[in-house]
């Protein structure tokens, strides 16, 4: 197929020739100049967009500069990412294209976004939104071998657009992974929340260790490799149904032990408390 990929930096170019390396017909644009052996690149996006069946969008979409990784974050207020870029290279791309072409837009954004900010600059063709699950150690092997591919339309239907991108994916794709299909804010939605549950869970695991270093006699390697073996609750799809209480005689009175005892060994910050005070108002306001 012929592909087109606007953003080729450290996340598109490596997946722009991932795609390449499989036999398909690559053109590529950036802001900055590259090269590339198995991409064409092209100085405006015009020139990238032409004559494609499939065009990517994976320009970034930042916070302000504090917010990089560099330093901790916690104690700044919260803000959602800058979609100016987003929105440049949509309404730059709308001129060129035409609904022959399918327009993909792969950019990480919070859920509600495209359908607020982004499907209007489009009329020309026809948009799907397609989050990668990607890592910047492994971008272009996460590109071939996704947990998931991520597909969200207008209506959350599997055919038409997202047929195509399906039967595009497969032609790439070293494992077999599974597509879930759905709206662009379903889509949005599952993106941004597999990377939060990451984050809780690296939080929840930090805590043990912090436990286990404060406590003594507790090899924390033990305790995680027993909890990442329990494939029934804690790592399977147990309890991932929305609207459940976390009640009964067992998880409410650990989490407040654990809590007594992240204050006994001066651990420096309550994990729990917080998870405690939001179910505890969910269960308060849902009666």
């Amino acid at each position: 197929m012929k592909i087109g990929f606007i953003g080729t930096g450290k996340l598109g170019m490596p997946c722009a020739e991932a795609i390449a390396s499989k036999g398909h017909d690559v053109t590529g644009y950036d802001v900055v100049k590259r090269t590339s052996h198995q991409v064409t690149m092209f100085p405006t996006i015009q020139g990238a967009v032409q004559g494609r069946d499939i065009v990517f969008i994976a320009v970034p979409t930042p916070h302000d500069p504090d917010y990089d990784g560099r330093a901790p974050t916690a104690h700044l207020e919260p803000k959602d990412f800058s979609y100016d870029i987003v929105k440049q290279v949509l309404a730059e791309a709308n001129k060129h294209m035409t609904k022959d072409q399918l327009l993909v837009l792969i950019s990480t954004v919070l859920p509600g976004t495209t359908r607020r900010e982004f499907v209007d600059l489009v009329p020309n063709t026809r948009f799907v939104y397609n989050p990668y699950l990607i890592a910047m150690g492994s971008v272009a092997w996460d590109m071939v071998n996704p947990e998931m591919v991520m597909i969200g339309t207008e209506d959350g239907s599997a055919t038409g657009d997202a047929k195509q991108l399906v039967d595009f994916y497969k032609t790439i794709m070293e494992n077999n992974p599974r597509y879930e299909i759905g709206t662009w804010d379903e889509c949005e939605c599952i993106k941004v929340f597999y990377n939060t549950f990451i984050s809780a869970k690296i939080g929840l695991v930090n805590m043990i260790q912090d436990v286990a270093q404060k406590q003594g006699n507790i090899n924390v390697d033990v305790v995680t490799d027993a909890l990442a073996k329990s494939t029934m609750r804690i790592m399977g799809p147990q309890y991932m149904k929305a609207g459940m209480g976390d009640g009964g005689g067992c998880h409410p009175r650990d989490n407040i032990a654990l809590r007594y005892m992240a204050d006994e060994l001066n651990l420096g910050y309550d994990y729990l408390t917080v998870l405690w005070k939001h179910e505890k108002y969910k269960q308060e306001t849902s009666h």
